[in-house]
């Protein structure tokens, strides 16, 4: 790319955050005088899902929570629309994962960050337990949520967030969160004892791109992602080669793909595999980067993770009800 080209560019970028700061501008002005009255709720909006979930449950009725990114969305490719920047403007406060999974909506919430309390919720968990990012220098991964026992710094985030912008409701907020940390705890013990009965020469998880690190640590399994651990990350020959290797290698049979994330990538190496005499299924669709449906089960939470769980246990050849967590206690 020639230097005017890039001069071009940095031009064209610059005019656009200064377009969304004008329209952040004029909702703080319009939102100020809404706030005027006095509001029985918290007006809420986050990121993704997974954030939303959170706030949400410690939450309970104090608050409304708006998400930005709902089903199927990919945050590491996510940019903020008017309607995004003047809704974020507007809220009492705004909750993100940060550690560089919402890219492309850093430079605008730390400009927001100015004039409304935004949290960085993923940054509650500790350095020391973060797992370092390999696409990018001095970044961690921020697929967090991947491990249970790590999201209950983001709920306990999420409850002194809520306890700083709202005094009054401190009680409710800490005893919700002690319910969703029952809950996740609950999660983790059935995420535990599914997971190890997977054999120990088929806990190989290849998927789509590389948001399941956590995941491995925290249950034995080596975890290879085609792309790196951003979805901007290509996936090249020589990758997808040195994968189809190790599939033919360990026969493994089942790999997945993830319902934010192309299946183009895996399609590719199911070929590629299949062109060495081995047979390759996808053994299910995994929620990586954002949850399931509104509204329903896996739209939480705990619903993404006990269905990732069930479905990699089951493919790969553990035993796991096919309810999952759910189906063991009798909910639909």
């Amino acid at each position: 790319m020639s230097g005017a080209s890039r001069v071009t560019l940095v031009s064209r970028g610059l005019l656009q955050l200064c377009a969304m700061v004008a329209v952040a501008i004029l909702a703080l002005s319009v939102g100020a005088s809404a706030q005027g009255a006095d509001r029985e709720k918290l007006q809420v909006v986050a990121t993704v899902s997974m954030i939303g979930d959170a706030v949400r449950s410690v939450a309970g009725d104090r608050a409304d929570v708006q998400t930005l990114m709902g089903e199927g969305v990919d945050p590491h490719l996510y940019r903020q629309t008017q309607a995004d920047v003047a809704a974020m403007a507007r809220a009492d406060a705004v909750f993100w994962n940060g550690l560089y999974l919402e890219a492309q909506l850093e430079e605008f919430l730390e400009q927001l960050s100015r004039h409304r309390p935004v949290f960085a919720l993923g940054e509650n968990v500790p350095v020391e337990k973060r797992i370092a990012n390999a696409d990018y220098a001095d970044r961690y991964d921020p697929h967090i949520w991947m491990d249970p026992s790590l999201w209950r710094y983001v709920v306990e985030g999420a409850r002194d967030a809520l306890i700083e912008l709202d005094p009054e409701g401190a009680e409710i907020y800490q005893a919700n969160a002690e319910q969703s940390l029952a809950d996740l705890a609950e999660l983790e013990a059935y995420a535990q004892a599914s997971l190890a009965t997977v054999p120990e020469d088929k806990r190989m998880l290849i998927t789509a791109h590389d948001a399941f690190s956590y995941f491995g640590r925290a249950y034995g399994f080596e975890v290879l992602g085609i792309q790196g651990l951003s979805t901007e990350s290509e996936a090249g020959l020589r990758q997808v080669d040195q994968l189809v290797f190790l599939i033919v290698e360990h026969d493994i049979n089942a790999i997945f793909v993830e319902t934010s994330v192309s299946e183009r990538n895996v399609r590719a190496l199911i070929e590629g595999a299949a062109a060495r005499g081995q047979e390759v299924t996808i053994g299910g669709r995994l929620y990586s980067d954002a949850m399931g449906p509104a509204g329903t089960y896996a739209g939480t939470y705990i619903g993404m993770i006990d269905a990732n769980v069930t479905t990699i246990t089951r493919s790969l050849g553990g035993n796991a009800p096919a309810g999952g967590m759910a189906g063991q206690l009798g909910e639909s």
